[in-house]
Order: structure tokens, then C-alpha cells, then sequence
């Protein structure tokens, strides 16, 4: 038994070569595939993918829970998403994720007691200066959408009402669009929906409460792992110095914004795939929710000056509750107003502002201060029982999933557990559109690792690498680029297969949850591109040179069922992946873990 409390098995060893563990982000199974039928949206299916054809008729193959309860999530509507699939596959667990944890907060009030809420509107409530319009004021900063990946409009209603119940008399609201992890163009619904609550808050005697200025997900505030920080510099301008163009509603911005995009698109002048719509042949319309530029609402009817900048003395809620995407922004909002900001220059930085998050997005490096609801605090990951028993650990993937192999399979940890015995390597992303290179840099994350494990001696006893291309291009909502980018994908298995056969290790091949197998929404006229993330399974499979079949089998019996329908209650799902992979490390898994899909021996 060592100091990790895993123990050797009693008749699995160890490969001679390292065991790689490769997440291909966002490949799914559709149900169409798994029953043979085609379906003209599964860029998985159309693809043409010899390497994981192969490794899908391995013994080892099986298909894994990847959405909803099996990952966390409130419910099983609930997409998956690389967050809460990384954090299980790492933990060996199953936690409730951000979503679960503020619903419960907000259903039982818990949230309105806590020292954070009280500190954000302790110096706004009844607070309406010389009058209306005027005095300092609450902003929410976050997500429109019910997508519930990043945030939910429902936590922010909620909010709103609350603020509204117990005296805060000014807030502004500063609205993200999706497009990504709901409908291409769906902002407007979620718009209407925002507007309705705020006129019936509006309509109380004292009651200052509207939207200050938008933009999309992906071209303002949203940015992570510092890919482009002048996302987060655009979004900072937006919401703080009311810089943008002007509009006198939101709604009036978004629609004008299409009916611009559609019309450029029309006349040749541009294909909308720079501003990351995913155009293409056939395409009719131009930019998505998730690019559109950002703007600011102005009073008389747009031509006057912004109605809501953060000013000194406001308290500001980013209602995100996921960290990745929240944390840049979170680090220019608690950066020392009066110290250089390295990434950007900030120009005037409010004095006295309360910030909070909705959630701590980095408990490393403890941002923010200040949050509403506690994360799920997930100790005894498979990274860190590994460090304790001695084993080195490589985590490889380029910039837009680094953080996923790092801090999520850590169980929301950045650093190692044991420096010495892990290296993580970044490769770094270019910024040009996904879609228009939907190879992105898949070839060059495999080029680091084989060149790394040539020079390693000895060489990682474990490693876990992330091919982003499935993930990242299907939310372009782009067919033919998705395809292209699940194709990359297949190429670079099939040098990971030669690889392990070489070096007499194993290859674990899975998904975090499902994307490029569902490209449209809809059928016949109606049907329309899908950006967002399915609600399918994700392939699994083991590949094991030293196993007459290629691979180990798999059980079948009552603890850990493998069954055709991924969707019974019991079917397996991502978390049991960290008691198998210990187990192929010739390691017995803790009985905390969910079971390893590993057949006993006979």
C-alpha cells in the first residue's frame, strides 16, 4: 500500500510503455450511428475514420454516459460539456457540478444569506442618488442563455427579483450572447425574456433596472487559458467605460447586427467564416450569436451617452458559473487599480467596487475573493494518487483545452501535485477561425509527445493528451469543416496506435461529451446548423498490444453493466474511466471510485 492508499493489483501489470489516455473533445456517438442508420448532420459518421472504426471493433469498445446526472449536471437534459467531463474522468467520481450547486443555493435561499450577496448590495439598497438614472447601481456581467454550461438566464432572473426585493434601486445588466451552447441565432428570445423582467421590476415606484451593453461569447469578456486577451480588453471597454457602438435597445442591436452580417454575406463582400459563423457553400445568413460585435445601449434612443458604465463606488456579479471562461475577466476586475495590468491597459479603473463571481473560478489562485456559491471540493483524484504512489504523469494538448488536462482532471487544481513527476505542455493555438483550419494544431500536439517520449528516459508512466478539433470546430456549426476536423483527429490516432504497438504501452481512446455528431437541429426546411453540444454518448476503447484481441474485455456483470442503451440508468459512464486506467497502471482503484469496466480474471 502506498502513501496514496492504491495498492498493486493482484494479477494486472503495469505495460512496458506508457498507458496514453486521449480525449477526443466533443466526438460523440449519435443514436442514428449506433443503430446503422445514416444521419446527414453526424459530421462523426460521415467523417472517414479508419483508426477508430478499428479501435471501436477492439473487445474493449463501449459507449459512455457523457451528459446530465452521470456527469453532475441537475438533470439528465443537461448537456455535457469539456468542464464537468474532464473533472469526472479525473476524479473517478461523480460530483455535483456548478449548475446543480447554484440551483440548490438559490432554491433554498442560502445564496441571499451568505456574507458575499449582503457585501455586494449592502451599499445599494434604497441608494437613488439625486434621482432616477443616478446613484451607484448593481451590474451582472454573464451569459444570456439556458444553455447551462457557462451560466443559466433562470440563476439571473432569480437575482434580479431578489435584488428588486430587498431595496436595490439601480442595476444594469451587461448580456453576453450565446449561439454556442444553445441555437445559432437564439438571442433574442433569451433578450425578450431578460426585457420582460426588467419592465416589471422597472415598473415599481424607485426602480432603475436595464440592460448597458452586449456581445457575443467569442468576441468580447469569454476568453480562457489567456488564448486572446483582447477579448477580455474589448469586453473590459464594453462594460466598464461604455465603449461600443450605440443602440437604444438590445434588441434593436442584435437584429440590426444580423440584418448587417446577412446583407454583407449577400453581396459577396465577405463569408462570414473570419467572424467565426462557420460559413460556407450554401450558407444564408451571416454572423451567429456567439460573434456578434459588441454594443452599447444609449439613452434617447441610442444617440445619447451609455446608460451604464461601472462606476465608482457599483458592485458588479459576473453570474458565470463556470471558471475557465470567467477567470481573465475576473483578474482585470481584482487586479490593484493602481498597479500596471500587464495584459492590457485598463485606462480608468473604478475606485470602490465590490466584485464577486458567482462561483470561485480558480481555487489555486483563490479568484475570485469573493463568490456566492462554494465549488465542489473534489479531493483524491486519479492525478493525485498517482503522484503519491510515484508515478510520473505527462498532460499535453494545444491552448483551447489545456486548462481541461490540467486544471479540470485535477479536480479544478492548476499546479502538480508532485512537480518532479509531472510535466504538463501547452501547445499553443493560433487565433485564426477554427473553421478555416479545422486541423488546428492536432498534429503538432502528437509531434510534441512522440518527440518528448523519444528524449524521456525513462519514459511517463501515464499520460493524458486532449485533441480539441471536434469540440472547437463543431461549434462553428460548420459540416464540411467538422468532418475535416474529426478526419485530423483519426489521422493522429492512427499514430498514437503505432506508437503504443512500438513502445508496448497502452492507448485508452475516449470523449468528454458529444458535439460533432450532431451538426443540424430540425428537419426538412426547418432544419437548421447546431453550435452546441449533444446530448449522445461517446465511444470508449482500449487498445493493448499484449492482448491476443488487441484489447482487454470488458464486464458484463451486475456492478458495472455494459449495455446497448447508453441511455438506461445504469450504463457506465466517464467516472468509471479513472478505475480502469488505474487498473491498466497494475494499480487497484479506491473503493470510492466508480467500478473499473476491466473483466475479472478467469
Amino acid at each position: 500500500m502506498t502513501e496514496s492508499g492504491l495498492r498493486a493489483h493482484p494479477f494486472r501489470r503495469a505495460p512496458e510503455g506508457p498507458v496514453i489516455f486521449v480525449v477526443m473533445d466533443g466526438i460523440g456517438l449519435s443514436r442514428s450511428a449506433l443503430a446503422g442508420v445514416p444521419d446527414p448532420g453526424d459530421a462523426v459518421a460521415l467523417a472517414r475514420t479508419p483508426t477508430l472504426d478499428w479501435l471501436r471493433g477492439l473487445p474493449s469498445a463501449a459507449v459512455l454516459r457523457a451528459h446530465g446526472t452521470a456527469v453532475g449536471m441537475p438533470s439528465d437534459r443537461d448537456m455535457g460539456n469539456s468542464e464537468v467531463g474532464h473533472n469526472a474522468i479525473g476524479a473517478g467520481r461523480v460530483f455535483e457540478q456548478g449548475a446543480a450547486l447554484v440551483e440548490q443555493s438559490l432554491a433554498s435561499g442560502a445564496l441571499y444569506e451568505g456574507e458575499t450577496w449582503r457585501w455586494l448590495i449592502e451599499p445599494l439598497v434604497g441608494s437613488v442618488g439625486s434621482g432616477l438614472g443616478s446613484g451607484p447601481a448593481l451590474h451582472f456581467i454573464g451569459l444570456l442563455s439556458d444553455g447551462n454550461i457557462h451560466a443559466h438566464i433562470d440563476h439571473l432572473l432569480a437575482l434580479l427579483h431578489q435584488a428588486a426585493r430587498e431595496g436595490v434601486a439601480k442595476v444594469r445588466v451587461h448580456i453576453l450572447t450565446d449561439g454556442r451552447d444553445v441555437p445559432g441565432r437564439s438571442a433574442l428570445a433569451y433578450i425578450d425574456r431578460l426585457e420582460a423582467t426588467l419592465a416589471e421590476i422597472g415598473a415599481e415606484p424607485g426602480r432603475d433596472y436595464c440592460i448597458a451593453s452586449g456581445g457575443g461569447r467569442m468576441a468580447v469578456t469569454m476568453d480562457r487559458y489567456e488564448a486572446d486577451w483582447s477579448m477580455v480588453a474589448r469586453g473590459w471597454n464594453l462594460h466598464v467605460h461604455g465603449e461600443g457602438r450605440k443602440f437604444g435597445s438590445a434588441r434593436q442591436a442584435v437584429e440590426t447586427l444580423y440584418a448587417e452580417s446577412d446583407e454583407q454575406l449577400g453581396t459577396g463582400s465577405g463569408s462570414g467564416s473570419g467572424a467565426g459563423a462557420g460559413a460556407g457553400p450554401g450558407q444564408e445568413q451571416g454572423v451567429d450569436d456567439q460573434y456578434l460585435p459588441s454594443f452599447v445601449i444609449a439613452d434617447q434612443a441610442g444617440l445619447g451617452d451609455p446608460v451604464g458604465p461601472i462606476c465608482d463606488g457599483d458592485s458588479v456579479l459576473l453570474f458565470n458559473f463556470r471558471g475557465d471562461r470567467a477567470l481573465e475577466i475576473t483578474r482585470a476586475f481584482e487586479a490593484p487599480a493602481d498597479a500596471p495590468f500587464t495584459p492590457f491597459e485598463r485606462g480608468r479603473v473604478p475606485a470602490r467596487i465590490r466584485y464577486a463571481g458567482m462561483m470561485q473560478y480558480d481555487g489555486d489562485l483563490a479568484l475570485p475573493t469573493r463568490f456566492l456559491v462554494d465549488p465542489p471540493v473534489i479531493r483524491g483524484s486519479m492525478g493525485e494518487r498517482l503522484a503519491a504512489a510515484g508515478r510520473t504523469q505527462w498532460a499535453i494538448a494545444e491552448t483551447h483545452k489545456y486548462g481541461h488536462v490540467t486544471y479540470f482532471w485535477n479536480g479544478n487544481r492548476s499546479e502538480p501535485f508532485a512537480p518532479e513527476l509531472e510535466r504538463y505542455m501547452e501547445v499553443h493555438s493560433e487565433l485564426a477561425p477554427v473553421d478555416e483550419r479545422p486541423w488546428m494544431m492536432a498534429a503538432e500536439v502528437t509531434d510534441r509527445l512522440l518527440a518528448e517520449l523519444d528524449q524521456a528516459r525513462p519514459g511517463p508512466d501515464f499520460v493524458r493528451l486532449n485533441y480539441a478539433n471536434g469540440d472547437m470546430v463543431g461549434h462553428t456549426g460548420d459540416l464540411r469543416s467538422t468532418i475535416l476536423a474529426v478526419e485530423v483527429v483519426d489521422l493522429c490516432l492512427a499514430r498514437l496506435v503505432a506508437e503504443t504497438r512500438r513502445r508496448r504501452g497502452v492507448l485508452i481512446v475516449t470523449a468528454d461529451h458529444g458535439n460533432a455528431d450532431q451538426m443540424f437541429d430540425g428537419e426538412g426546411e426547418a432544419r437548421r446548423p447546431r453550435t452546441s453540444h449533444s446530448l449522445n454518448p461517446v465511444p470508449l476503447a482500449i487498445y493493448d498490444p499484449r492482448e491476443r484481441a488487441g484489447g482487454p474485455a470488458l464486464r458484463t456483470d451486475p456492478d458495472a453493466p455494459l449495455r446497448s442503451d447508453p441511455d438506461a440508468p445504469m450504463s457506465p459512464g466517464l467516472a468509471n474511466l479513472a478505475a480502469t486506467t488505474l487498473e491498466l497502471l497494475g494499480l487497484c482503484a479506491p473503493a470510492d471510485y466508480a467500478p473499473s469496466l476491466l473483466a475479472r480474471s478467469d
